[in-house]
């Protein structure tokens, strides 16, 4: 068992193909916690074991791992890094003090850098640099140090080494703080002489990391204004101090696929990184509710992440934040007020679990068979309960329609996409009663692509994906009258009943106003709600597209009855058939939702951005600098916002995002209007 002091959390973030996955495996192997060097392209490493995973040879969940170094246990999370999987990289910066950035040598700092470094900005983590592929043909050690400008760090960017060689030559590293030179063979590193040719630079770096070092302590900055000396023992102190506080961010390098360099982000973790105990408090929502990291206080611990697992049920995953858990302790899930029994606790490395009694404050593992736990729920001592911060998800930027190929896969359906929602929160299925569909909403279109498979292969359901439809309305531009008589005589009792309208248009907002002005008996009271009914059915049918009628006044005003003939039913169509006949004489037109986007893009792309916006008949509100970006708000049918967040990350390199919500209704322009109508009819005509 592990005290906070000796564990570290760490998060291997990055843009997807950076070589995180092969990084986090080369630390489980140097760390002994698995036998093999698994490989990415041939699907044998430990943290990415799902199908999905294997098929695209690429992450999209976060995978747990743990080893032991230098007698510090080693929490890895390996993260996607494909911008649809943002939420498993949220998920696993929430519960981590520490990152390791991995940047690819042969391009730098990418898109996807910028996204998780200002993600972990947010949360105020230390982290290092791990210029990953130096093995590669293109590779270029110093082009990828100067592309570091782009991510207007606040913090020092410190260089720890140097390579010795580059692409095919590539061999080993320079330590800057021992200054010595390590040459690696099978994956070990043997000390080597400084490389002559690179004394200059070794030099220039040595230089630059004492005065990292020395800035981030004052009595450090004192003694070395007045000796321009500082032992090796006070830099790695100095740099151990800016490394926690955040100040500094040291840059290693190596290649993960051949075990170099990979020992020493171990070394740097295990010395430099915080520890849970670093932190100190946890505070709750409540900020007078606190915990301090130690075995010593009340439980609790938030889960981040829920798994099913076809042999044992539900995995809940956590990070324990205070106190310890037991087998067969009861627990408070706070944040529904359920009380749970805990049966089954286990830490992971991929899908390996290793069963355990305990597991302390600081550590992260799982609880088998948890019932009713969501992610960011907050865990606790049943004594002593506290909600602690949520995770912060982005909002689902894409919406499909699903239906079942079958009658039989229709229940399979919606209890798959239930089950899936509650493992990835950026998913979401809801029913569209009015349009009758299915709708998923996620992250990008390869984010449901995964979804959809995963539903087909683990509840062998058939269902097949299509546009969603739009919620146009039908309404009036002018007053206009129509009546109808309903009379029925086929033997025995017949069907009478008249009615009269008259309908107004109303200002905007969804309402409809009936009014009775009938008088002197032309139709009995009783008579009169088969008539409002009537309308309303009609008005939830529409007219001109099928779509739904709003912001109509409609006054009944004159009719007859007949005093055997008549029902509620024979009025209920005469209120029909003599609304149609005024709807169609008012000037009828149909509307279509109108959403009111807000784009966050670099002012150099805003340019294609709004041209985008106007092409899709968007009308821009206003715009306003954000840093090197730029927000502009429009509003924009929403039926011309399917697939924008593709489009908008094909437009502004992937540094685009949005969000959108419900406006108002405007009228559709007359052409398409006419071909919406058109459709509308072929598909009626086809449906009967």
């Amino acid at each position: 068992m592990y005290q906070p002091n000796e564990i570290r959390n760490v998060a291997i973030i990055s843009h997807g193909g950076a070589g995180k996955t092969t990084l986090t495996e080369a630390m489980l192997f140097n760390a002994k916690a698995v036998d093999r060097l698994g490989r990415v392209d041939n699907g044998t490493t430990a943290m990415d074991y799902e199908p999905d995973e294997i098929k695209r040879k690429m992450s999209v969940n976060v995978s747990l791992g743990y080893g032991e170094w230098k007698k510090i246990k080693v929490n890895m999370l390996d993260t996607p890094g494909y911008a649809d999987f943002v939420g498993e990289v949220k998920k696993s910066l929430r519960i981590v003090e520490g990152c390791v950035v991995v940047i690819d040598a042969t391009s730098g700092v990418e898109i996807g850098t910028e996204m998780v470094w200002q993600f972990a900005d947010e949360r105020y983590l230390s982290r290092c640099i791990f210029i990953n592929k130096m093995e590669k043909e293109h590779a270029d050690f110093y082009k990828a140090i100067d592309s570091f400008s782009i991510l207007e760090s606040s913090a020092n960017i410190v260089l720890f080494q140097l390579p010795i060689g580059v692409g095919d030559k590539f061999s080993g590293i320079v330590d800057l703080i021992k200054m010595k030179a390590y040459e690696y063979k099978d994956g070990k590193a043997q000390e080597r002489p400084m490389p002559p040719d690179i004394s200059d630079k070794i030099e220039k770096y040595r230089e630059k990391l004492i005065d990292a070092a020395a800035e981030s302590d004052d009595a450090l900055t004192e003694k070395y204004l007045e000796t321009m000396e500082l032992s090796e023992q006070e830099i790695v102190s100095g740099l151990n101090i800016g490394i926690k506080n955040g100040t500094i961010v040291p840059v290693l390098c190596g290649c993960a696929c051949n075990n170099i360099g990979v020992d020493k982000v171990l070394d740097l973790i295990a010395e430099s990184f915080p520890s849970p105990a670093d932190v100190g408090k946890v505070c709750g929502v409540d900020t007078e509710m606190t915990r301090n990291v130690s075995v010593d206080d009340p439980f609790c611990g938030l889960v981040f992440k829920i798994i099913s697992d076809p042999h044992i049920g539900e995995l809940i995953f956590f990070r324990a934040y205070s106190g310890s858990i037991t087998n067969g302790m009861d627990i408070l899930n706070a944040s529904t007020e359920h009380k749970e029994r805990i049966g089954h606790l286990c830490l992971l490395t991929g899908k390996r679990k290793n069963d355990v009694e305990k597991i302390c404050s600081g550590d992260i593992g799982a609880i088998v068979k948890l019932k009713g736990a969501k992610i960011g729920d907050s865990l606790c001592a049943s004594s002593s309960p506290i909600i602690l911060a949520a995770i912060d998800f982005p909002q689902a930027c894409i919406s499909l329609a699903v239906r079942p190929k079958t009658k039989a896969d229709q229940e399979k359906m919606g209890l798959g996409f239930h089950k899936i929602s509650e493992e990835d929160t950026t998913f979401t299925m809801h029913i569209d009663h009015e349009l009758a569909q299915t709708i998923i909403s996620g992250m990008g279109e390869t984010h449901l692509d995964v979804v959809v498979e995963r539903l087909i292969r683990r509840f062998g359901t058939g269902v097949e994906t299509y546009k969603p439809g739009i919620p146009y309305r039908e309404t009036i531009k002018k007053h206009g009258q129509g009546n109808y008589k309903h009379k029925k005589q086929s033997g025995g009792r017949g069907q009478y009943g008249e009615a009269f309208l008259k309908i107004d248009p109303l200002t905007t907002g969804e309402r409809f106003e009936f009014v009775n002005e009938t008088f002197g008996g032309s139709i009995p009271a009783k008579y009169i709600p088969p008539v409002e009914k009537g309308v309303r059915d009609t008005m939830d049918k529409g007219i001109l597209a099928g779509c739904r009628i709003i912001n109509v006044k409609v006054t009944l005003y004159d009719g007859s009855f007949h005093d055997v003939d008549s029902s509620d039913l024979a009025f209920q169509i005469a209120g029909t058939f003599a609304f149609k006949k005024a709807f169609e004489d008012a000037n009828p037109v149909l509307l279509e939702p109108i959403v009111e986007v807000e784009c966050l893009a670099p002012v150099a792309t805003m340019g294609e951005v709004i041209g985008d916006l106007n092409v899709r008949r968007g009308r821009i509100l206003s715009m306003e600098p954000q840093g090197k970006n730029e927000i502009v708000k429009a509003n924009v049918p929403q039926a011309e916002m399917y697939k924008y967040a593709t489009a908008l990350r094909s437009i502004t390199r992937g540094r685009g995002s949005f969000k959108m919500n419900f406006s108002h209704y405007e009228e559709v322009p007359h052409l398409i209007a006419e071909k919406i109508i058109a459709e509308a009819k072929v598909e009626k005509e086809e449906n009967h």
